[in-house]
């Protein structure tokens, strides 16, 4: 037929047949196609809807969550932190000035040291006094190569003074004394007339460091020596009496947690450890894609594996939440804190290097989880006042990556670096209704929230989504709140699920400016890109 068209719905299954002939039914005909081009359109753009409550925050998200990690594994300290005063790659004191920098940036709160595993074959009067006179030893735990002891106690301790950070020290349980680690506080805090004093005196250090936070062993249920969690126990009783308070100096003791889901130790430590005597316990819990035999690659994943590893990344919300309620049980006020002094990504290694070195890239997917986690930490922020990612540099999920005299900055880094509005922020209640990320046949949240006021008034809202392939637009209603406007905004994302930066491109994941917010009648409208991490800023 002459100025005839024919035209099919949008599936091929659809019989619906539509003869157009020319003039007026040719002008409904293309508003047709018009109409079906915007509800596609329309169709792919999910909604998210939340509301913030800013007049009702009560917990305050303590910096301590943004903790770090570095233990005498791999190259996380020699090559990644210390280099040695001699060395041609620019130094303070041994330490090399760009991780200083990039530290100093992200204002990390507190660090933890020297293990880990380590921590517990350790003994810190090897790490003391003059470097030619130090013994070597093999690190047993950690690939069997020597440990010169160069980077020791002094060195660690004036490292963190020079980040302005709180040094966390994990003591020697496992196969350490009580007289020595009852003497390696003394040597770091006491300023009286005592041998340890005095040695640290002729070691160079006249005034005693502040340090605060003193963990008890570590992994006393592993590598920390095998233990139950009654025989732990007793054992903490021990040492921690005689981990001594000097001067002004007040340590706050964290006693060695759970592997993951083990609820039965931390009902243990929490009934028969009396109450004072420990202000934290530790809680440890690594991402895998699949198991701990299973662990996955950092890299050249696909769409399973990034889905499986961000589930698996969700569950902390509900490790916490039970070992939680374990602690109500005999601390309903919440005056233990619980410390999540090793979490993060653990993949299989880096093919190519020591496989007792634990090195691996860090990809976008990192980025996500780590945002998500964060999120979760700060939703129990009332009793989550700690955690340590693993690890700082070159090891596990690392913010750094270092070769030689190169340093590249990692897709985890970037969120520390975004995150850091919320260190000490009062946490403002949130609800978010997200539409769900579908793989596998499972589902999971797309979009995970964390809302904060600072000290000045400004609020911060952080938003993950998780989807690869959805952007979600958000439309988030704010009560109680004396903002105006949106002053600042931030993103994270990048090209592919798996994108990562290398030293030839450093810069494929970062952090950039992220415009495409508005606020407006109370109301704060967001549309967030795929795989994305972003932050706004309103005052």
């Amino acid at each position: 037929m002459k100025n005839q068209f024919q035209f099919w719905g949008k599936n091929s299954s659809d019989t619906s047949l539509f003869i157009i002939r020319s003039g007026k039914n040719l002008k409904n005909f293309l508003g047709m196609i018009m109409l079906f081009i915007i509800s596609g359109t329309m169709a792919q753009t999910p909604k998210a809807t939340a509301v913030i409550n800013a007049d009702q925050g009560v917990y305050i998200i303590n910096r301590n969550i943004y903790g770090q990690f570095a233990e005498h594994l791999g190259h996380g300290i020699y090559g990644g932190l210390w280099v040695g005063e001699s060395s041609p790659i620019p130094n303070t004191h041994g330490v090399r000035n760009d991780v200083i920098a990039a530290l100093k940036e992200i204002k990390i709160p507190n660090l933890r040291w020297p293990g880990g595993c380590f921590a517990d074959e350790y003994h810190w009067m090897d790490g003391v006094g003059p470097k030619e006179k130090r013994p070597k030893m093999i690190n047993t735990t950690w690939g069997g190569v020597v440990e010169d002891n160069s980077f020791g106690t002094n060195e660690f301790l004036n490292l963190c003074e020079e980040l302005g950070t709180e040094p966390y020290i994990c003591g020697n349980l496992g196969s350490g004394s009580v007289e020595e680690m009852s003497k390696w506080v003394e040597y770091m805090t006491s300023d009286g007339e005592s041998p340890m004093a005095t040695l640290r005196k002729q070691n160079g250090r006249e005034k005693p460091w502040k340090v605060h936070f003193f963990g008890v062993g570590n992994e006393s249920w592993g590598c920390g020596g095998n233990m139950t969690p009654e025989g732990y126990a007793e054992n903490y009783r021990r040492y921690a009496t005689f981990t001594k308070n000097y001067g002004e100096n007040r340590l706050y003791k964290i006693a060695g947690g759970a592997n993951s889901n083990d609820y039965h130790w931390t009902d243990v430590l929490m009934k028969n450890i009396p109450n004072g005597m420990m202000q934290g316990i530790s809680l440890h819990n690594y991402t895998f894609t699949d198991s701990w035999t299973n662990k996955g690659n950092a890299t050249g994943f696909n769409e399973d594996d990034y889905y499986k590893l961000l589930e698996n990344g969700q569950r902390m919300d509900d490790l916490i939440a039970k070992h939680s309620a374990v602690m109500d049980m005999y601390d309903p006020t919440k005056k233990v804190s619980l410390v999540v002094d090793e979490w993060g990504a653990w993949y299989n290694v880096q093919p190519g290097t020591n496989p007792g070195f634990l090195y691996q890239q860090n990809s976008l997917r990192d980025a996500l989880l780590a945002g998500d986690i964060l999120n979760i930490f700060h939703k129990h922020c009332d009793r989550v006042r700690m955690a340590n990612i693993a690890q700082m540099v070159n090891v596990l999920q690392s913010i750094i990556l270092t070769d030689g005299n190169k340093m590249l900055l990692t897709p985890t880094y970037y969120v520390f670096d975004m995150y850091k509005v919320h260190q000490d922020a009062t946490l403002l209640p949130m609800t978010i209704n997200s539409p769900d990320y579908t793989r596998l046949g499972r589902s999971i949240k797309s979009v995970s929230t964390t809302a904060s006021m600072d000290k000045n008034g400004a609020i911060h809202v952080t938003f993950v989504n998780v989807d690869p392939h959805n952007a979600i637009e958000i439309n988030c209603e704010l009560r109680g709140s004396k903002v105006s406007k949106v002053t600042d905004g931030q993103i994270i994302t990048g090209k592919e699920i798996d994108t990562y930066n290398t030293f030839d491109n450093p810069y494929q994941v970062q952090l950039e400016n992220f415009k495409d917010c508005k606020f407006k009648n109370e109301t704060l409208t967001v549309k967030l890109p795929s795989k994305s991490l972003v932050t706004v800023e309103l005052k």
